[in-house]
């Protein structure tokens, strides 16, 4: 006998509404879908054909892992970034579409470059990959382009190894278990680089969202004391790899961009432009050389 969704939904929603989730009718609807096999959310007014006691336990577990703070991307074990599924594990940070601000900015950047003529194909560099999100992303839109993602979790490398054959880019993509602080100058040189460092100052980490602060890596958060400590790292890594007409796109954490942009000016680098999120927070800043200096 078919049940209308709503008569599971509704109880469920509620109940993720009182535990303080914002999204909680989404939140439901989308791992009703995880139930039934779907990747779309199930809507209130569908007919679920078959609800037996299987299915309604499943959808229970689903729910109690909510209520303690895993956010669905993680219950699914992918995420939607820049129209793209990307696959998630616990090496992983979970894309923010926040993020989405340094691929849109890149894509232009490349976009001038063509219009230029300067180069007929591009080299990209994501420091940091985690997911291998950013790289693939922007491979996704510049079929002229290659790149390489290092990250210093073997499970992370994986991970973006696995997104970028799943996504058919295995051919320009390559991917190696580096640390920032690694001699990295055997990659060559960048056109373009893409960086999401841990930024967060240690001591806050524990105050942040359970979402953020239990199920994202604690490697890919902590930004040391003072949320500087990669960036000290990246800089001259920054100045060596990009090439003379290259541009490095960075996230940074709100209220970094003074203390980041002093860092990159002391390893001849040159802040040449910012960008919001989507709250409206400064949160990609743009690196050039220098060329004054050289």
């Amino acid at each position: 006998m078919s049940v209308e969704a709503r008569t599971i939904l509704q109880p469920v929603a509620a109940r993720l509404a009182t535990a303080g989730i914002a999204s909680a009718k989404t939140d439901a609807r989308l791992l009703l879908g995880v139930v039934l096999g779907r990747d779309g959310a199930v809507l209130p007014h569908e007919d679920v054909a078959d609800w037996p006691d299987a299915s309604q336990q499943r959808f229970e577990t689903l729910i109690e892992r909510r209520l303690a703070g895993e956010p669905v991307s993680r219950i699914r074990g992918w995420r939607e970034f820049w129209s793209l599924r990307f696959h998630l594990c616990d090496a992983t940070l979970d894309p923010r579409p926040d993020s989405e601000t340094l691929v849109e900015n890149a894509l232009a950047f490349a976009g001038g470059l063509a219009a230029a003529g300067t180069v007929s194909d591009l080299r990209l560099l994501d420091l940091g990959t985690g997911s291998g999100c950013l790289l693939l992303a922007c491979l996704s839109d510049l079929v002229m382009a290659r790149g390489v993602g290092i990250d210093i979790n073997p499970g992370a490398v994986q991970m973006a190894s696995q997104n970028a054959e799943n996504l058919g880019f295995s051919d320009r993509a390559a991917f190696y278990q580096r640390g920032f602080s690694d001699a990295l100058d055997d990659l060559g040189k960048f056109d373009i680089i893409l960086c999401n460092p841990p930024y967060i100052p240690t001591a806050q980490i524990a105050h942040l969202a359970p979402e953020v602060a239990v199920f994202d890596p604690h490697m890919a958060l902590d930004g040391g004391v003072d949320g500087l400590l990669l960036w000290r790292q990246l800089m001259p890594v920054f100045s060596a790899l990009l090439t003379e007409r290259g541009a490095v796109f960075a996230e940074i954490g709100e209220g970094q961009a003074g203390d980041v942009g002093a860092l990159a000016r002391a390893e001849g680098l040159v802040w040449a432009q910012s960008h919001a999120d989507l709250s409206g927070i400064e949160r990609c800043l743009v690196f050039k050389k220098d060329v004054q200096q050289r």
